[in-house]
């Protein structure tokens, strides 16, 4: 008799257990030897790593080893010879390059020129002038206002027709506006403003 009333404890009490995990199961309860998950943001172990976004730095203004053939001067922060920034033609063509062809008065039909953008050469130098006067071989000034370098793609030209120019064609550098890509410039003052034969600037 008292077997038997231990062996119907014995059954109820394992029905108990079975019923008591089941129900734990069903709501989502953690069960011994099963892994309570992590909760939400917090890591695992096993997420992977992203790596830091980077920014473009600012270009070191290095110093020419070969011919100079730009010298600029004024109001700018960043120099490398005698508190001024000089340029070999290396230098210009290690800088991002703009190729565009437009009509000028000084070719019987339009033609392509490639250089940096001008602006790119003045934020290299570091500058808040809001002038910038540029003269050539041959002495020629003219002053040009900041806001035409910030509104245009004005560029200091080094090649036409992809070719580098000869004094004899107005070169080593070309100081042009895109002429073709804006009506308004096609005048003698902008004409005017594009110095060839360039071998100066001065930032005022």
């Amino acid at each position: 008799m008292l077997l038997a009333r231990r062996s119907a404890l014995s059954g109820l009490l394992l029905c108990a257990l079975s019923i008591s995990g089941g129900a734990a199961r069903a709501v989502g309860m953690p069960t011994a030897g099963t892994p309570s998950p992590a909760p939400a943001g917090t890591s695992t172990g096993t997420s992977t790593a992203t790596a830091p976004a980077t920014s473009v730095a600012r270009t070191a203004l290095t110093a020419p080893t070969g011919p100079v053939v730009l010298s600029i001067g004024g109001a700018l922060r960043h120099a490398n010879h005698d508190g001024r920034a000089e340029f070999d033609m290396a230098m210009l063509e290690r800088l991002p390059q703009v190729s565009f062809r437009t009509q000028t008065p000084w070719y019987p039909q339009a033609r392509k020129f490639t250089g940096p953008l001008l602006r790119d050469v003045l934020n290299l130098v570091g500058t808040q002038a809001q002038t910038i006067e540029a003269k050539a071989i041959n002495d020629y000034k003219v002053s040009l206002p900041m806001a035409d370098i910030q509104r245009y793609d004005v560029i200091v030209a080094r090649l036409i027709d992809d070719q580098p120019m000869s004094l004899r064609d107005k070169g080593p550098l070309f100081l042009i506006y895109p002429f073709d890509r804006h009506v308004e410039l096609r005048n003698s003052v902008h004409y005017g403003r594009s110095a060839w034969q360039l071998k100066s600037l001065a930032l005022r």
